[in-house]
């Protein structure tokens, strides 16, 4: 053989080969997302059910529009939110448990980030017929960043359907991809979205409602999960109110709009708004304390269980001064810090799509995904196997207690769950409420 045939021969066999990645990544085949590494943990496997999906589309009316506030008056409008349904299902025998997303990337109105549509897939069936077993299921409600999708997490929701929880995951209006708006909506109605979507599902519910959801949800035994703006969102929604700071901030957005002032720790109007359904509570990266959202007195109105996930070099919302602040003041909640040494805030999303390597794209296009130290996939893994034992403890009283009750640093020995040497990198904080 020839030696150019032979680099000829090389040549080949490393397009196939990457082409081939390229392929299991995309999820023709393969690989998708959500789907178990060799050395994920032991809960990240998915549950005994199959998975259902369907779109709803929810109205909230008569909302504050806090973009259009002029001369000290806010008007009203009807807010509109679209919410990703994942849910057990009984999957004909003929049908495959595949579903294709439509998902775009790119920003809204940013002309240096035009949107760019793309397709991937997900281990589940759209509008399958949903499985009932005499007992509703406990709600989870699913919260993205800023900007984001409802498609943000598929790896997460469709396995925590399989699990036995009906999964709703939000687009946030004037905050998604596709309609991305100035920052001062997401700051006053991101905690609004997520407890009406929570009264929403409780409505559908009900018997009578002509939902498929009927029947199908637990939804006084909520579990609220949020990444980024989501997890902001999250506290807020479950005891940790504003401090004054955070509404001079939104005030000077918005012109002197004062409508988060209902949000702040301490007030009547924010404190009637403590919903007991919602028993647990996890955070990913959330948003917020680094630029003052929350104060001491704020903090310590937290007092559900709260799993925090976070990068210790979160450059967006920081890590000593922001994740592990809101961990340390949120001292009446019993509360979970798992760490990734080393990754910085991407430690909810999805993979980053191949579309997102193209040539000529923003490489903010994939760093919106993807970890520069970690394998995206691997995060997912850990994050699937994690939010398993938090929740089944909380909402399913499941006696799971072991799979949290580590060593804080991996390297001192084997996490219960994991495979030996698998464990290196990550570390886990715990501490009682007062």
């Amino acid at each position: 053989m020839t030696h150019l045939v032979q680099k000829t021969l090389l040549a080949t066999l490393f397009c196939l080969s990457f082409t081939f990645t390229l392929s299991a990544q995309s999820n023709d085949s393969g690989f998708i997302y959500g789907d178990l590494l060799p050395d994920a943990p032991e809960l990240a496997k998915r549950g005994q059910y199959s998975v259902g999906v369907q779109t709803i589309t929810l109205l909230h009316k008569n909302q504050l529009n806090v973009l259009k506030h002029k001369d000290g008056v806010t008007p009203t409008y009807d807010r509109p939110l679209t919410v990703e349904v994942w849910y057990p299902a009984l999957i004909p025998a003929q049908k495959k448990e595949i579903e294709v997303y439509q998902e775009v990337m790119g920003n809204f109105n940013d002309p240096k980030r035009p949107l760019k549509p793309f397709t991937f897939q997900g281990r589940c069936l759209r509008k399958a017929v949903p499985k009932t077993e005499g007992q509703p299921y406990p709600l989870v409600i699913l919260s993205h960043g800023y900007t984001g999708s409802r498609y943000l997490m598929t790896y997460l929701a469709e396995n925590l359907a399989s699990k036995g929880y009906v999964v709703a995951a939000i687009d946030h209006t004037e905050s998604t991809f596709r309609d991305a708006g100035p920052f001062q909506s997401t700051l006053y109605h991101r905690p609004l979205d997520q407890l009406f979507v929570l009264d929403e599902m409780d409505r559908l519910s009900q018997k009578g409602s002509g939902s498929f959801l009927a029947g199908l949800v637990d939804a006084k035994n909520t579990g609220l999960i949020g990444y980024s703006m989501g997890g902001y969102g999250a506290l807020n929604a479950t005891g940790a109110g504003f401090s004054n700071n955070a509404l001079q901030r939104f005030k000077a957005m918005s012109g002197g709009c004062e409508a988060l002032a209902d949000r702040l720790a301490g007030s009547a109007a924010y404190a009637k708004t403590q919903d007991e359904r919602i028993k647990a509570v996890v955070a990913l990266a959330p948003w917020g304390m680094n630029s003052g959202a929350w104060d001491s007195t704020g903090l310590a109105g937290l007092t559900r269980p709260t799993f925090f996930i976070a990068g210790s070099e979160d450059d967006i919302s920081r890590y000593e001064k922001g994740i592990k602040a809101i961990y340390d003041g949120a001292r009446n909640a019993n509360r979970y810090l798992l760490t990734y040494q080393n990754a910085r805030h991407n430690v909810a999303p999805n993979p980053a799509p191949p579309e997102a390597s193209a040539e000529g794209l923003s490489i903010d296009e994939y760093l919106r995904y993807a970890d520069s130290v970690w394998d995206q996939r691997r995060i997912n893994n850990i994050n699937q196997h994690f939010v398993t034992a938090f929740l089944g403890i909380h909402l399913k009283k499941q006696d799971l207690g072991e799979y949290l009750q580590l060593k804080e640093k991996a390297v001192e020995g084997i996490w219960k769950g994991f495979k030996p040497r698998t464990s290196i990198g990550l570390e886990l904080r715990h501490a009682d409420a007062n």
